[in-house]
């Protein structure tokens, strides 16, 4: 094995060599690192989907086997995740999102040394690992922002690994590119994770990576179809044959939902200062525990749909004849992920929060008593407003539904909602939840880095 290993990387180098070419030379170097990264993202995202969805599948036959079952499972999901996180990985916390925003901004010369508290290999297993505890303890989170943040790990992880002799490669173009696969095979997405690139993370101008992007976010997403198959996150819901006069239900979702999810945001932040005043491990127990009784409690006597991702409820609404959602449905798919996204584990807002918007928007077309394809177009103009409330990213929660059901002509239905949504956000927040967590996050690396190097300095006072 060893001979032909040797016998492969001297014929690689042999014909590498050949190459006169030195410009092109240099390009293959610099995209070897994107390609191996992307695939290695493509893999994790499938068997990462895989694993969560079993997580989500395991809960359920817990319920059908004994639903008060959800009592013990929950408050024992909820703990064990947080102590996962707090012992092992700190910032693998809630959706990965900030966190990746925090270390394309702390990638400068004078900063990288603080990535490896935001993208390592152990913040990669310790998301995976607490998310899905999370998810089984009825925990009401997604698994897309955490994919964003293992991918960006796995891009780090792969430029430490190039030699001195490597082409010089910028790590926080890795990182975003990272973090525009990792959505890309999340979602099988790859507009959704180019347009995230550009409007959430890019500092620079786009020409200095956008062929790192574009190939990292096809080498990703090519992956994931190979193993997981071709397909559309959601499906093909019925939209044929509405009039131009749905635009007036749209925009009343859009604005609604816009208030809602940016009202959210606050709320999960007022959630985390309150934490913070938490200072023993009981303290925090004694909070999670209730967190979950919580959960459990509105999902066992209101709906079970409180639990859970949310993807559910988007397909029954739009796949099926049962569109009619109560009203307080929206309002327990906002609590669940707020208890759950503060909860101090790891998982995501953006399914939540899509399906909080569907939610919204099949109740809202009850009470209008609008026709079924009607109703499938103001459910996703809800999915875009609620995503976008969250992110303040309304063209890439446009892009993102429209190709998650590759339903093209609605494209000018959706920026209108996307647009809607962040403006009428920004009379709530001027920033996002992610934009709030970033600064928090790089605050306190900033006070953990100081404190360590004052430490430093008394222990060479005292070898002194």
């Amino acid at each position: 094995m060893k001979r032909t290993l040797r016998y492969l990387r001297y014929r690689m180098k042999h014909a590498f060599d050949n190459i006169r070419n030195e410009q092109l030379k240099h390009n293959m170097l610099q995209a070897v690192p994107f390609w191996v990264a992307s695939f290695l993202t493509g893999v994790a995202a499938v068997m990462y989907a895989k694993l969560f969805q079993w997580a989500e599948d395991a809960l359920q036959f817990i319920i059908r086997w004994n639903a008060l079952a959800i009592f013990i499972v929950a408050p024992v999901g909820f703990i064990l995740s947080w102590w996962l996180v707090k012992k092992y990985a700190p910032y693998a916390k809630g959706s990965g999102i900030p966190q990746v925003m925090a270390s394309v901004d702390l990638a400068s010369p004078r900063d990288r040394y603080k990535l490896k508290y935001l993208l390592s290999y152990k913040i990669l297993v310790i998301k995976i690992i607490s998310s899905i505890v999370l998810v089984l303890g009825g925990g009401a989170v997604g698994r897309e922002g955490p994919t964003i943040q293992i991918a960006g790990s796995i891009f780090r992880f792969v430029n430490q690994l190039l030699p001195k002799w490597w082409p010089k490669i910028s790590i926080q173009n890795m990182i975003m590119t990272g973090a525009a696969a990792g959505l890309s095979a999340a979602f099988n997405t790859p507009l959704g994770g180019i347009v995230f690139a550009v409007e959430e993370l890019a500092k620079v101008h786009l020409n200095h990576f956008k062929t790192a992007l574009f190939t990292a976010v096809i080498v990703a997403g090519l992956t994931a179809q190979w193993l997981a198959g071709s397909y559309l996150y959601l499906g093909y819901p019925k939209t044929a044959g509405v009039s131009v006069g749905i635009i007036f239900p749209v925009l009343a979702v859009s604005l609604a939902c816009g208030l809602l999810s940016s009202n959210l945001s606050i709320i999960m932040l007022r959630i985390n200062r309150l934490k913070k005043r938490l200072k023993t491990d009981t303290q925090n127990i004694i909070f999670l525990v209730i967190s979950a009784w919580i959960i459990a409690s509105l999902a066992y006597f209101v709906n079970w749909e409180t639990v859970g991702s949310g993807k559910g409820i988007i397909e029954r609404v739009l796949f099926t004849s049962n569109k009619e959602e109560q009203w307080y449905v929206p309002i327990l798919r906002m609590i669940g992920p707020a208890l759950s996204f503060t909860s101090g584990g790891a998982g995501g807002i953006f399914a939540p929060a899509l399906s909080a918007g569907a939610s919204f928007g099949a109740f809202f077309s009850g009470i209008m008593d609008l026709q079924s394809n009607e109703t499938n177009v103001v459910i996703l103009a809800g999915m875009v407003a609620f995503l976008t409330g969250i992110t303040r990213a309304p063209f890439t929660s446009a892009i993102l539904v429209l190709e998650m059901t590759d339903r093209h002509s609605l494209i000018f239905y959706l920026m209108v909602a996307g647009m809607a949504s962040s403006l009428v956000s920004l009379t709530v927040s001027r920033h996002s939840l992610y934009d709030r967590l970033k600064l928090i996050y790089m605050a306190e690396i900033e006070e953990k880095t100081k404190r360590t190097k004052i430490k430093l300095e008394d222990l060479g006072n005292k070898a002194d």
